[in-house]
């Protein structure tokens, strides 16, 4: 009983500690409030307008039925239509479209005359789950459309038709390896360097020598140069390993431009550098450290597109997310890999990054000095 009322004695004086402590409370409550409802809009992999354009070569009535079964559906909004395969290459490649609906121009008269008639589906590839979801739907489509049709006159007759042609672009087998394995480098460089830089300072500060290192010879800024540096470079050589082992290992093809590569990993290190070092400013003990680097890199991972497609969220979260760098990169990694972008093809996922590093190594620097002062 003595044992059992120490305990309770020692487990109460904890709850008290974590309680009284503002930064304590804030971590145990607001967080898991927070990332429960991000998590909840977000992790979907149902899909709700699905960007489609239309290439009708046909435009009879049966194409114009057919079609008006997509524009009736929840999961896909039409946003254009197409007077060209070129036009269709494009749209894709922008990534304006998900997929595109090609009838080709002898679709009503097949179907007239009793023969299976024609849809050519196009896919953007680099998300394989994406694509091979929206296929599905696509597919439930069509099997209705197929069961309206009207019986043929006369015996012996085939049932009228639509044959599906399903054509993914960068990924041709929607192997989802492909899609994951190639944003690898992002995600695990990006836990490697957020954690080296967040516990760089607040070790300093546990181990009780920060303040010699405020009395040495160095300046704030060469401190927060040699502080940051180690992670920049661990991150780098980390990411650039994961894509070599992506081709060399996995088979993942690498279509696009080494300097492209380069460019956009390092770019997204020095974002996450600073903020690592961030963390690392307004942390005071390691555990704070940990427990903050933990706090940005689950939403980052979750918000990023990695698993689930950013425009299932709702409005208000995907603005939320051009703030993230995973976001970014991941889709610069995927151009890069399976389209074979170089530097300028990749410049619109590289000029977000730049700008975030541009905001999180001042915004470092700035709590580092304000927390030494």
């Amino acid at each position: 009983m003595k044992a059992l009322r120490r305990i309770l004695t020692l487990v109460v004086k904890e709850f008290v500690v974590v309680m009284r402590d503002p930064k304590s409370r804030f971590v145990v409550i607001a967080p898991p409030i927070i990332q429960f409802f991000v998590f909840g809009y977000a992790a979907t992999f149902d899909l709700t307008d699905v960007r489609y354009a239309v290439l009708d070569a046909s435009r009879t009535p049966a194409s114009r039925s057919l079609l008006a079964r997509f524009e009736g559906s929840p999961h896909f909004q039409q946003v254009g239509e197409l007077r060209s395969e070129a036009e269709a290459r494009r749209a894709i490649d922008r990534q304006e479209v998900r997929l595109v609906l090609h009838v080709p121009s002898d679709f009503g008269e097949d179907l007239l005359a009793g023969r299976p008639g024609r849809l050519q589906v196009l896919l953007d590839g680099r998300n394989s789950n994406v694509a091979a979801i929206a296929m599905g739907y696509v597919d439930g489509i069509v099997q209705a459309y197929n069961a309206a049709l009207p019986p043929p006159p006369g015996e012996g007759l085939p049932y009228p038709a639509i044959q599906l042609a399903e054509r993914a672009w960068f990924n041709e087998n929607l192997e989802s390896r492909w899609t994951i394995v190639s944003s690898l480098g992002g995600i695990i460089s990006m836990v490697v360097v957020v954690i080296l830089a967040s516990l760089s300072v607040a070790r300093e500060r546990e181990f009780g020598t920060f303040d010699q290192l405020l009395v040495s010879p160095f300046r704030p800024w060469e401190i927060l140069i040699g502080k940051s540096l180690p992670s920049l470079a661990f991150g780098l050589l980390d990411a650039l390993l994961l894509s070599a082992g992506a081709v060399l290992w996995f088979g993942v093809p690498f279509r696009g431009s080494i300097p492209a590569l380069l460019a956009a990993l390092s770019a997204f290190v020095i974002a996450i550098v600073g903020i690592g070092l961030f963390i690392s400013a307004i942390s005071t003990t390691l555990q704070q450290a940990l427990l903050g680097a933990f706090i940005f890199v689950m939403p980052a991972v979750i918000l990023s597109g990695f698993t689930t497609p950013i425009q299932n969220m709702p409005e208000w979260l995907q603005t939320l997310t051009l703030a993230n760098p995973m976001r970014h990169v991941i889709s610069a990694l995927r151009q890069i890999f399976l389209v074979g972008a170089d530097t300028a093809a990749v410049w619109p996922q590289l000029w977000p990054l730049v700008v975030i590093a541009g905001l999180t190594l001042p915004g470092a620097a700035w709590m580092f000095r304000h927390r030494t002062t």
